[in-house]
Formats: C-alpha cells, sequence, structure tokens
C-alpha cells in the first residue's frame, strides 16, 4: 500500500474547521446550534467533522448565530476588514432566543 506524502493544502483549515472553531469561540454548542437551525445534532456532527457540507444558507445562519464574519466562515478568504461583496461582513451575532427569521 502507497502512502500519499501530506501537502500544505492538506493542513489549510477548510469550512468544518472554521465551523467548530466559530462554535468555539461564540461558546454556542452543537446542541444549541442544532436547536437554531431546527436540524438534528447528527446532522451538525456531519457537518463540523466534514463528511457533508451544509448548504449556503446554513453558512450564512451559523454567522448569524456564532457573529463571525460571513466571507471567513464561507471560505476563508476574507477578513473582516476587507471591503466587496460578502467579504468581512460582520454579522450581528443572534443570541439563542432569535430565531433567524424573527
Amino acid at each position: 500500500m502507497s502512502e500519499q506524502p501530506i501537502t500544505a493544502q492538506d493542513l489549510e483549515p477548510d469550512l468544518a474547521d472554521r465551523m467548530r472553531k466559530a462554535l468555539r469561540v461564540s461558546h454556542v454548542s452543537s446542541g444549541e446550534m442544532a436547536t437554531y437551525l431546527e436540524v438534528t445534532p447528527g446532522t451538525v456532527s456531519t457537518w463540523i467533522n466534514g463528511r457533508i457540507a451544509p448548504s449556503a444558507q446554513t453558512v450564512r445562519l451559523w454567522a448569524l448565530r456564532t457573529g463571525v464574519p460571513h466571507g471567513w466562515l464561507r471560505d476563508g478568504t476574507q477578513s473582516p476588514h476587507q471591503d466587496g461583496p460578502g467579504g468581512g461582513e460582520m454579522l450581528p451575532r443572534l443570541d439563542s432566543n432569535q430565531q433567524p427569521f424573527d
């Protein structure tokens, strides 16, 4: 069995990594996020472990709930200080009592 060498690209954070970090820094549990998004905890687990990619709408709602920049969460290339469509747009953090469509 031959093994492929690990590249620098393999070590770059992906969407699942950024989603986990957003939860950690915002002190939102995966269970709280599941309730907020009205999905099962297992669905959140598949996203944060990189087994399935969430929809674009889910990524935006994740950013809203955690308060991280949508562009950073989406693709990791935008900083909070960059201009442009969806770039570093800071979204207001929603608390656990707010629903995304209130």
